[in-house]
């Protein structure tokens, strides 16, 4: 008999997460409901609650939901920029949840050290050797890394250059990677380079469990890879994280909202972190728009290149079932080429 080879690859995932397979399906604001979550753990993967800027007692009420869901393990991911954020943190470690993932900006040493204290394992996201390093001095105990391929809120290094930098250079903890990844074949190939498991967006937005609306999922079923472009930051004196999303009117809205801040600004009739904060209102009011409302063509898109290679609804068992056989297959044809 054939030895399965996924299963080697995917132990140190699967031992860190505590699931049957460490395929991890990224925090999505509006998208990430306990519905979702609650899904994906069931059928075997791993999933967080999105934090985003949601008020505490909803939080809490996601949270307890997701519990009554499923009893596999989950985790909520906190977005260290949001204003609810210090609020989120403190109803976290009072919740005692198993795993925090620590996005937006990197958390600081106190603030691990916070969740730390609770019990929960804690997963940071880096996007250069030097901040992997830092992160595990504050105590992270896992890493992600998410290149710019990803959907929404994106950094400025392909996934490609990430894995060189990061993941072939660093083996203290496992490192999990994202941005780029819709196919079992693809993550065959990021097992081989060390990846200790792969966290998708966009397939799981696809997912028959996933409660956007379907003109958000038929926008999907019709685009291309390049119709997912990140915003342009205008002007460095309004720093603003790039955001991924299909091109639409929202996008020309976001590009004259910024003209429209920087004019305030130099009026002085706003100053910058107040005008930062306009821009993140804007992004979470557009996404609740497309991904509730239905509304495509005003409403945030917020989709990873991988769109181009999403083109029906599945159920997430089905996707995850998908995945892991062609996984397996392609593991199993690089063996025979080897060999």
């Amino acid at each position: 008999m054939q030895e399965k080879l996924l299963d080697r690859f995917e132990k140190r995932g699967k031992d860190f997460l505590g699931v049957e397979h460490p395929i991890i399906c990224g925090a999505m604001t509006w998208v990430s409901d306990p519905k979702l979550i609650a899904s994906v753990c069931n059928a075997g993967g791993f999933a967080c609650l999105a934090g985003g800027n949601a008020p505490v007692e909803i939080l809490r009420q996601q949270i307890e939901e997701t519990r009554k869901l499923t009893d596999k393990p989950f985790g909520v991911n906190l977005i260290t920029i949001a204003p609810a954020y210090k609020a989120q943190l403190k109803l976290l470690s009072e919740m005692k949840l198993p795993y925090v993932i620590f996005a937006g900006s990197f958390p600081r040493h106190a603030e691990v050290d916070i969740v730390k204290k609770t019990g929960a394992k804690v997963i940071c996201f880096a996007s250069t050797l030097s901040i992997a390093k830092r992160m595990i001095g504050y105590g992270a105990d896992a890493l992600i890394l998410e290149g710019m391929e990803a959907g929404g809120h994106v950094g400025h290094v392909t996934l490609a250059i990430l894995l060189q930098q990061v993941l072939f250079e660093f083996d203290e903890v496992p490192v999990f990677v994202g941005g780029g990844i819709a196919t079992g074949k693809m993550c065959a190939h990021m097992y081989t380079m060390g990846a200790a498991g792969v966290q998708l967006g966009t397939r799981f937005a696809m997912a028959e469990e996933c409660c956007a609306h379907e003109n958000f999922k038929n926008a999907f079923i019709k685009a291309k890879a390049r119709d997912a472009i990140a915003t342009p930051q205008l002007d460095s004196r309004l720093p603003v994280v790039a955001v991924r999303a299909l091109r639409n009117k929202g996008t020309d809205d976001f590009s004259r909202l910024q003209f429209k801040l920087l004019e305030k600004m130099d009026a002085k009739e706003v100053n910058r972190p107040d005008a930062q904060m306009k821009v993140e209102e804007f992004w979470m009011g557009r996404l609740r728009e497309a991904v509730m409302d239905g509304d495509v063509s005003h409403g945030s898109l917020m989709a990873g290149q991988t769109v181009g290679l999403v083109d029906k609804v599945m159920s997430v068992q089905a996707i995850i079932d998908e995945l892991t056989e062609d996984t397996e297959k392609e593991l199993q044809r690089v063996r025979g080429l080897l060999a």
